[in-house]
Order: C-alpha cells, then sequence, then structure tokens
C-alpha cells in the first residue's frame, strides 16, 4: 500500500524527540548536501542539535563553491570530537553498503534514491525510481508546510539539477514537481554561480596537454592526462570535448591513486557509453554507466603486463585498442544490462 507524504512525515519526526543530538552522515556531493539541509531545517527546534559530517574529502570546485555560497557547515568525519555523544544517526543518499566509513555506524534512518541494498534501520525511505533525493526531501518539507529559505531552496534546485543532469536522465513526475516549487524560492543567480564554479587556475595545464595529446578517430576522441589531482578532470575534459563539432565520442583517461581513471561520453544518439565501457574494461576493474556517459576504474596492477602504465603514448594506444574491440576477451561480464555501477560515481555522481 502505497504511503502518503503526510504519513511518512509523521514516522519521520517518531523518530526524534527534543533531547537528541543528531549526526548526519553523507559522502559530499550536491544531492547528498542539500538533502542533509533540508533534514536539519526538518529538525529545526525540534532536537538538542544536528551535526552534519562528510566522509570524503570535498575537491570538486563546484561542489566547494556550493558549501561556501550556501553557507554549509560540515564536519570531516575523521574530525568527529566524540562520535559517542550522537544518539541519533542518519544516512541520506547513500546507503550503509556503498562505503567501509559507514560500517562504524548503526543509523536510525536512512533516505535514499539509489537501488536498494540490505539495510536494517528503524526508518527506511528508499525510492530508486527518482531522479534526485533531494525531491524526496523536498516532498518532506512539503508535506511539513516549511517554506524554504533561499539559500536552502538554491541546494535543493542545484541538486536536482545535477542528479538529474537537467533531466536528462530517468526521472519522475515527482522530481518535476519538486524542481517547480523549488523555482518559486530559489536564487537563480547563485545557482548560477555555483554552476559555473567548476574551474581551477592548476587544472588548466590538463586542458593544455588534452589539446595537444589528443587522438580523433572515425569521431572519437581519445586523450590520456597521465597523473592528474584529482579523477574529476577527467569529467570536465570528457565534457569539454564533446561541444566541439563533429565529435560524437570522447573517452579521457588519468591516473591516480594507482587507479587507471576512463570517463566515456558520447552523444547519446548511437551507442551506449555504459555497454562500450563495461565491454572494454570490465574485465580489468570495475565498469559502468548509462548511455550517454560512463566511467571505468582500473588497478594499475591489473594491467601491468600488457601496457607500461608510465608510457602515456603507448596507453593511449592501448586504450583505443580496447575500445575499437582489438583485444581478445576472456571475460564475460556478470552483469551485462545498462547500469551505473560503483564506477559510475564520482564526487559529482554521478
Amino acid at each position: 500500500m502505497k504511503i502518503s507524504a503526510a504519513e511518512r512525515l509523521r514516522r519521520f519526526y517518531a523518530q526524534f524527540s527534543g533531547s537528541d543530538h543528531v549526526l548526519i552522515l553523507i559522502n559530499a556531493d550536491p544531492d547528498a548536501i542539500a538533502s542533509a539541509l533540508a533534514v536539519k531545517r526538518l529538525l529545526w527546534r525540534k532536537v538538542a542539535s544536528v551535526t552534519i559530517s562528510n566522509i570524503n574529502v570535498v575537491k570538486r570546485p563546484d561542489n566547494v563553491a556550493m558549501i561556501r555560497l550556501l553557507d554549509v557547515k560540515l564536519t570531516f568525519v575523521e574530525e568527529l570530537t566524540d562520535p559517542n555523544r550522537f544518539n541519533r544517526m542518519v544516512l541520506l543518499d547513500s546507503q550503509p553498503c556503498h562505503n567501509e566509513v559507514f560500517s562504524r555506524f548503526k543509523f536510525n534512518m536512512v533516505i535514499d534514491h539509489h537501488p536498494k541494498t540490505e539495510v536494517d534501520a528503524p526508518f527506511v525511505d528508499i525510492r530508486p525510481d527518482y531522479g534526485a533525493n533531494s525531491s524526496i526531501l523536498t516532498e518532506y518539507l512539503r508535506s511539513a508546510k516549511i517554506k524554504p529559505s533561499a539559500k536552502l531552496a538554491t541546494g535543493l534546485f542545484h541538486a536536482i539539477k545535477t542528479d538529474t543532469r537537467n533531466f536528462e536522465r530517468q526521472t519522475l513526475i515527482e522530481d518535476v514537481r519538486a524542481f517547480q516549487f523549488l523555482f518559486k524560492h530559489a536564487n537563480t543567480t547563485l545557482a548560477r554561480k555555483i554552476e559555473q564554479a567548476d574551474l581551477r587556475i592548476d587544472f588548466l595545464k590538463y586542458f593544455k596537454n588534452a589539446i595537444e595529446t589528443m587522438r580523433m578517430h572515425r569521431g572519437r576522441i581519445f586523450v590520456n592526462l597521465g597523473a592528474v589531482v584529482n579523477p574529476d578532470v577527467c569529467v570536465l575534459i570528457g565534457d569539454f570535448f564533446m561541444r566541439v563539432n563533429p565529435v560524437t565520442w570522447t573517452i579521457v583517461a588519468g591516473t591516480y591513486n594507482n587507479t587507471l581513471i576512463l570517463i566515456i561520453r558520447n552523444d547519446g544518439l548511437r551507442k551506449s557509453a555504459g555497454r562500450l565501457a563495461k565491454k572494454s574494461f570490465c574485465q580489468l576493474g570495475s565498469a559502468g554507466g548509462h548511455k550517454s556517459m560512463a566511467r571505468a576504474e582500473i588497478p594499475v596492477e591489473a594491467i601491468a603486463d600488457q601496457v607500461d602504465i608510465n608510457d602515456e603514448k603507448k596507453l593511449l594506444q592501448w586504450i583505443i585498442d580496447r575500445v575499437e574491440g582489438k583485444h581478445i576477451t576472456t571475460h564475460v561480464c556478470k552483469n551485462d544490462r545498462e547500469e551505473a555501477g560503483p564506477a559510475d560515481a564520482s564526487e559529482e555522481k554521478k
């Protein structure tokens, strides 16, 4: 039986009392950050304290800008001085099995929009069909008759845009309704500042390197950036080259923490990026994605006997050969249907 929004809200509030000290755990990206802000607003004056803690180090310039411009107070999980003082634990936009850090905590509440796994908590609200977790939290706010502040509305507004990629990904009418509601309260100028803050000065050298060393073949651009300070550099460059006519595919590689990161983009009109990632790289590491975007992560040691990772030209040719099917497949992926696996997530997400 479908649970009404009012009933969900009642059950939500039933988990808390005025003496509670609440810890919200997130893997900080726009959707998780905005969701945490929404829960904090829902609990305003209803509990003793609320602390939002991130398990990851936030480096993406747009996410850093979101935290700064919306005045988000985050405490890195390793810097929690007394974790035992919290008697209520909330997990948002993730599930306990998504990261080893979460295993340290016993959660009272899990609210998420990713495919459901084994979750043991008194309150669980997981809706995999939703395009963004922020859409779910917007429903809670509306049910509670809370008018969001401009900063909260802007955060939720930006998060829905980000997680749905401007509604290019799977969404429900509920995502659209949440977006329309938030649009009336959000500061769109502030949202634009967050969206456009996606470059750092030290990233520019990678664009220069990519332009000078790229290989183009059959409408595909291949780039090997070598060692990168952040895997999101590969994402930015992959998206950048998709704006070039007549490019229909970009495959951008970079090495980070002894892992070869591959970002795959296409125009979504032809073959599937997710299937290409699986076919080319799933035998060596994790690979998955959607029709127009995908990601693979391969431990360097897994390909040490195939290619010299330090020879950038040879590595690029090795990538091209695998993408173009010039390798012998010795293993079939367990799941050949198109979906976003763990390798499809980054701090951006998705």
